[in-house]
């Protein structure tokens, strides 16, 4: 995907790890359906249902726990875990829905943060938590 960083190397919490691109997790998602023989229960409804299902999970994780500050600080590693894998599970429903709808997801998010920077600009909404039609008067009402 232009504009998508690609695979390398980097150094998260003293620990080697890989990033990946949309397109890695693309395919191995495609592979892991086909090699269940699952490409037949992907359908879009089926894959929206089961993400917005996992994104039921993430929330749980939320639920009870008020505002919690940046990085998780008071968060055991198991908790911190246990959210990677909710998020994680939520990330490959949607690039997997995303697939099989035909979108390219990271040209997608792409464009969306275009149209963002046209909706939101920085002179009329820095340190505003407003929604766009309370200072732009010009919004074609897309979200």
């Amino acid at each position: 995907m232009d504009g998508v960083k690609t695979e390398s190397d980097h150094r998260e919490n003293g620990e080697s790890c890989k990033s990946v691109t949309l397109e890695e997790l693309r395919k191995k998602m495609a592979e892991f359906a086909k090699e269940r023989d699952w490409d037949r229960f992907h359908s879009p409804r089926n894959l929206l249902l089961a993400l917005v299902g996992e994104v039921g999970e993430l929330s749980e994780i939320f639920q009870w726990k008020g505002e919690v500050p940046k990085g998780l600080p008071d968060w055991k590693a198991e908790e911190k875990e246990h959210l990677g894998e909710e998020l994680s599970d939520v990330l490959l429903y949607l690039v997997r829905l995303a697939d099989i709808c035909g979108v390219d997801l990271g040209s997608a998010a792409l464009r969306k943060l275009q149209l963002n920077a046209i909706k939101y600009p920085v002179k009329l909404c820095k340190g505003s938590s407003a929604k766009h039609t309370s200072y732009n008067s010009g919004s074609t009402g897309n979200q």
